[in-house]
C-alpha cells in the first residue's frame, strides 16, 4: 500500500469525478457542478469561483485519499474493490450529510429550506441526496464516487 499512490489516485479520481459531473450536466442528468458550487463559497465572480472551486475540489480529493489510505493501512491492504466500497460510503456521506446539511449551513451564497432570495440571488440548497439538482443526481453521485474510490484503491495498491 502506497500513500503516494493514494494521493496520485486522489488527484486523478477528483478530476474524473468533477469531469463526470460536467458530462452528466451536458447530458441533462443533473445540474450539479461541484467545483463551481464549492467556488461560489469563496467568490461571487463566476470565473474566479470556477477556478477556486476546482482547486478546493482537488484539495478535497487529496484529503479524502489520505482518509482512504488510513483505512487501507488499518485493514492491511489497498485494492480497487475496497476503494469502491469506501466510495459508496463517501457518496452517502456527501449526499446525506456533507452537501445536504453542512454546506448550506456554511455557504454564504446558498439558501436553506427556510430562506428566500428576496434581495440577493441564492444558490438552491441541494436537498437530501442532492435531488434538488435533478432526479438522477443521487445516482450520478453514487457512480462517480464509486469510480473515485476504485481509482484511489487501485493507485494505492500499485495496480
Amino acid at each position: 500500500m502506497s500513500v503516494l499512490g493514494a494521493l496520485a489516485g486522489g488527484a486523478v479520481g477528483a478530476t474524473v469525478l468533477a469531469s463526470g459531473y460536467r458530462l452528466a450536466q451536458e447530458l441533462g442528468l443533473t445540474r450539479m457542478d461541484l467545483p463551481f458550487l464549492l467556488g461560489t463559497a469563496f467568490s461571487e465572480d463566476r470565473r474566479v469561483a470556477a477556478v477556486v472551486g476546482w482547486v478546493v475540489h482537488l484539495a478535497n480529493g487529496l484529503v479524502f485519499a489520505l482518509l482512504y489510505a488510513a483505512v487501507f493501512a488499518a485493514t492491511g491492504g489497498a485494492s480497487w474493490w475496497l476503494g469502491l466500497a469506501l466510495g459508496a460510503v463517501q457518496a452517502g456521506f456527501v449526499g446525506g450529510a456533507l452537501v445536504n446539511v453542512l454546506l448550506p449551513a456554511v455557504h454564504p451564497r446558498m439558501g436553506t429550506p427556510w430562506s428566500d432570495a428576496e434581495e440577493t440571488p441564492l444558490l438552491e440548497p441541494p436537498g437530501f441526496m442532492l435531488v434538488n439538482y435533478g432526479r438522477a443526481t443521487a445516482a450520478v453521485t453514487l457512480l462517480l464516487h464509486l469510480g473515485y474510490g476504485a481509482i484511489v484503491g487501485a493507485f494505492a495498491a500499485g495496480l
